[in-house]
C-alpha cells in the first residue's frame, strides 16, 4: 500500500512535470523579430481597441528654426484604415490608407493613389489587432531583417532592436519597449532622399482603456527634427463607420461632425 509520503511526493512529480509541459507554451523567448512580434500580439490580443480617433496639432520644423502648425482630425479602424483630415474640413484635403493602399485627396479631388505599407500604423497599432503571420509577413516585404535582434537603453528602459546589429543606425530597424511591448522607434532611409536616414518616434505613452496610445511622435531626418504631432481628445473604440475609410466617400463621409 502506498504510503502517505510516497503518495505526496508522486503527486508533486506529477505537478511538476505538468508545469514543465505548460510553460514553453505560455513563455515563448524571444530570440529573433518573428518571436517579438508574436509577443507584442499576445500581450494585448485581448486588450487593445479597434478604433481610435484624435485631434492632432501637426507641427513643421523648419530649417531656420521656426515652426508652423495646423490642426489635422485622424481615424483609425484596426487592422489597416487610417483617415487623415489636413486642416479644415472645408477644404477636403487629406489621405487614406486602406488594405495596402494609399490615397491623397485636395479640394476632395483624388491627386495620388499608391500600394503602401503603412508600417508605424502596422507596428504601432495593427500588430496587436492581427494575426502576428500577417503582421511578420508585412515587416518583411519592407526589408527588414527579423533574424538580428538585439538589446539597447532608449530613453531610459531597455528596448528589444530588430532588423540591425548593435551600433547599426542606417539599416532598417525597429525598436519595442521590452517591459510593456510597445513600438516606439523605427528607423529607415528617408524616403525622399534614400542616402539620409528617417528616425521616428513614438513618446508620451498614455494607457487608455483598452491599450495605450502614444500622444506624440517625432520626425527625424540626419538628426534633424522636421515634424512632430501632438494629439489630444483621444477616443478609443469611437463608433465609426466603415464608410469613412472609403476613398469614393471621401468628402461625404465625416466622423467629427
Amino acid at each position: 500500500m502506498m504510503t502517505f509520503v510516497n503518495w505526496r511526493l508522486r503527486l508533486k512529480v506529477i505537478l511538476f512535470c505538468s508545469l514543465a509541459l505548460i510553460a514553453p507554451a505560455s513563455a515563448q523567448p524571444i530570440q529573433n523579430g518573428e518571436s517579438l512580434i508574436r509577443a507584442m500580439h499576445d500581450r494585448y490580443e485581448n486588450n487593445w481597441y479597434e478604433t481610435l480617433t484624435f485631434t492632432q496639432m501637426s507641427i513643421t520644423h523648419k530649417p531656420d528654426g521656426t515652426t508652423t502648425s495646423d490642426i489635422w482630425h485622424e481615424a483609425a479602424m484596426l487592422p489597416g484604415k487610417l483617415r487623415i483630415d489636413m486642416g479644415p474640413l472645408s477644404n477636403e484635403n487629406g489621405a487614406i490608407v486602406a488594405d495596402g493602399t494609399a490615397t491623397s485627396f485636395k479640394g476632395g479631388e483624388i491627386v495620388a493613389t499608391r500600394p503602401f505599407v503603412h508600417m508605424l500604423l502596422v507596428l504601432g497599432f495593427d500588430v496587436y489587432r492581427q494575426p502576428a503571420e500577417t503582421t511578420i509577413e508585412q515587416v518583411k516585404s519592407q526589408g527588414f531583417d527579423l533574424s538580428k535582434l538585439h538589446q539597447e537603453t532608449w530613453q531610459g528602459e531597455p528596448v528589444y532592436v530588430v532588423g540591425a546589429d548593435k551600433g547599426d543606425l542606417k539599416a532598417k530597424q525597429f525598436w519595442v519597449e521590452k517591459k510593456r511591448l510597445l513600438f516606439v522607434r523605427l528607423i529607415q532611409p528617408d524616403q525622399h532622399d534614400a542616402t539620409k536616414t528617417a528616425d521616428t518616434r513614438f513618446v508620451d505613452y498614455r494607457q487608455t482603456s483598452p491599450g495605450w496610445v502614444a500622444a506624440g511622435v517625432e520626425f527625424y531626418v540626419d538628426g534633424k527634427e522636421t515634424f512632430s504631432e501632438e494629439y489630444s481628445d483621444i477616443r478609443v473604440n469611437p463608433k465609426l463607420d466603415p464608410a469613412i475609410f472609403d476613398p469614393k466617400q471621401f468628402s461625404s463621409q465625416h466622423w467629427e461632425k
